[in-house]
């Protein structure tokens, strides 16, 4: 492990060159940052609300995430990624708890998502080459019913920096199989696959991908997708990497790492979000895009909407965009409500909320009735999708019921 007080260097990759962008220090429980001198020479803004290019040691004014500043923490998995690491950590004798946010960002290394990566890299893992997606579900299955720490290395590899609840795998596609996503080739191609938890429906793979082509229809910026077929269940949901293309790695920033909020708790409104879109971007079609995200989050009853599943992506030029629209599916959000609120409403927020959020971002009335009129078109076409993506009668039913009591 990196010790107190030693230092882990950041690297930020920008098209085929690794640049040094700075040095963090972990000291008397707090983090601090310096930006390296040909760094400031690059202009380039990775996180302009909370890590300012400018020089001199840097502190984080907060501790939400353990005194990272957000573009750091966004390398970090949580949910599934970060019980693999704690387990594999127990596995060897070290408590998690023995962890400073450095060390993490270290087993991180060069695996995660975006252009950062860390040095020292702690890579002591071991992965069995798989055949095939039902081998790495078992896998997974075995790992939360059955506390089963025999495969904690092959899934740990696999996980990369993913973030979410939901055990999944960043694979590279081979003919052979697949493999854990850690070389850019233009030849192969980096996927991350979802599968099924101890608590989601047998037919969540099926649901998530009938609510991708449902995006897609309304109108959503949405990544590759395609349902990977299973000889032991309906499919399994997967999304091609959009964060390189196969030799170029793209800066990749959340919005609860941008703006420090808290994705574990509502705490964001789609007001704020589209406001910091247009600030970033200096466009006002990015920030047409958010509005259709949010309308379709809306319509479409999904409700996880928290920080973290909204991002910007930074071209080498240091121009930002949004993303594509990820993790879009039915849920139900935190006691029946949306994690992101629109104009202050995420109970029950419906065409009136919808109308005022697109007013103070600029959009005008009729602009935005044409883009809710368009995701409405989609969701009304729910049972298609579901029907398409093999969904379960049972699961497409109760979707639809749900679909129906939303205020239009």
């Amino acid at each position: 492990m990196v010790e107190h007080g030693h230092v882990v260097e950041v690297y930020f990759t920008r098209q085929a060159e690794k640049i040094l962008m700075g040095r963090l220090l972990f000291k008397g429980r707090q983090v601090f940052f310096e930006y390296a001198a040909d760094f400031l020479k690059t202009g380039l803004e990775l996180s302009p609300f909370k890590l300012p290019l400018k020089s001199g040691v840097l502190t984080c004014d907060d501790y939400l995430f353990d005194g990272l500043f957000g573009v750091f923490n966004d390398s970090l998995p949580d949910g599934w990624g970060r019980l693999l690491l704690d387990r594999k950590l127990m596995k060897i004798g070290i408590h998690p708890d023995q962890l400073t946010p450095l060390n993490r960002l270290c087993y991180v290394g060069s695996r995660g998502m975006g252009a950062l990566s860390y040095q020292p890299e702690i890579d002591n893992l071991k992965f069995t080459l798989h055949h095939d997606l039902d081998e790495i579900a078992n896998e997974c299955l075995q790992f939360q019913e059955h506390d089963d720490d025999q495969f904690v290395d092959d899934l740990l590899a696999m996980n990369g920096s993913s973030a979410g609840a939901r055990p999944k795998a960043l694979v590279t596609l081979l003919k052979q199989g697949f493999q854990p996503s850690n070389i850019l080739s233009p030849s192969h191609e980096d996927w991350i696959i979802k599968f099924t938890s101890s608590i989601d429906p047998s037919d969540i793979g099926p649901i998530e991908y009938a609510y991708h082509l449902m995006a897609k229809a309304a109108g959503l910026d949405v990544p590759t997708a395609r349902l990977f077929k299973s000889k032991k269940n309906r499919g399994y949901f997967g999304v091609k990497r959009f964060d390189h293309d196969g030799v170029n790695r793209f800066h990749m920033h959340t919005v609860s790492g941008l703006l420090h909020v808290d994705h574990r708790i509502p705490s964001l409104d789609y007001e704020t979000l589209i406001k910091a879109t247009m600030w970033l971007t200096k466009d006002m079609r990015e920030c047409e895009k958010q509005f259709c995200h949010a309308v379709f989050n809306v319509l479409a009853h999904n409700r996880d909407d928290h920080a973290k599943n909204f991002s910007f992506l930074m071209d080498t030029h240091g121009d930002w965009h949004v993303s594509p629209a990820y993790d879009l599916t039915f849920s139900m959000g935190p006691g029946g409500e949306h994690c992101t609120t629109v104009m202050r409403e995420g109970k029950q927020p419906g065409l009136t909320h919808l109308l005022k959020l697109a007013e103070v971002a600029g959009i005008e009335k009729a602009n935005a009735l044409v883009v809710i009129d368009q995701v409405r078109d989609a969701v009304s076409q729910w049972d298609q999708f579901a029907s398409e993506a093999n969904v379960t009668k049972k699961s497409s039913s109760l979707i639809q019921s749900a679909l129906n009591r939303i205020k239009k």
